[in-house]
């Protein structure tokens, strides 16, 4: 078996909950009193340009939200998407304590917009942990599109079979797997600390 080098790690839905999910848009709905079925028809439209940098928040909130007058304002809107953010404190010490380790490099490939992915960088600490950020917003592409993942290995100048990546979504880790990296679906921490001890990586410090 090839010694593992990299770990790359999805950041909503394993170390951090979702930052603009499904869940987090229906409690906007419901606080700000806005007609969801109408929302998410324009979110659908957006929010790919969105999450690969092509437009800002400001503009997202004016193609979904502030299209028409509201009683609320886009800094009080967007505070509540912030605050969606929280950490999976399991998930977040364990990933924390294989960077303490020092044995690998570890990076992140998700789906983010730029503003929640600097948000949540800066909010959770998430540069102590990882060395590079391979965001949709930053490089254009999105999972699970075998590109982004073949970027990252070019980047970090790593074979893919020296690789693994985690998500909690199986069509991302086929993408990394499409691009010949080794992949686990994230469960749960026990699930993910057992599968890569299967691949020899130590968790621990």
């Amino acid at each position: 078996m090839t010694k593992i080098t990299t770990l790359f790690f999805d950041v909503g839905g394993v170390i951090l909950t979702n930052g603009w999910d499904t869940t987090a848009r229906r409690a906007a709905m419901s606080k700000f009193q806005l007609d969801a079925a109408e929302f998410e028809a324009r979110h659908e439209l957006a929010n790919p340009a969105w999450e690969r940098g092509e437009i800002t928040l400001e503009e997202y909130l004016a193609r979904t939200i502030f299209y028409c007058k509201r009683t609320f304002s886009p800094k009080e809107f967007e505070d509540f998407m912030y605050a969606q953010s929280q950490a999976m404190p399991e998930s977040l010490e364990f990933v924390r304590g294989i960077a303490r380790s020092g044995r690998y490099l570890m990076a992140v490939i998700s789906n983010e917009s730029a503003e929640i992915n600097a948000y949540r960088i800066q909010k959770f600490g998430l540069r102590e942990i990882f060395a590079a950020f391979f965001s949709s917003c930053y490089v254009g592409i999105q999972k699970p599109d075998v590109r982004i993942f073949q970027m990252a290995l070019d980047v970090t100048q790593r074979a893919s079979d020296e690789c693994i990546f985690v998500d909690d979504r199986a069509e991302n880790v086929a993408g990394a797997r499409e691009a010949g990296m080794n992949g686990i679906q994230f469960q749960n921490v026990a699930q993910l600390s057992a599968e890569l001890k299967r691949f020899g990586v130590q968790a621990g410090s």
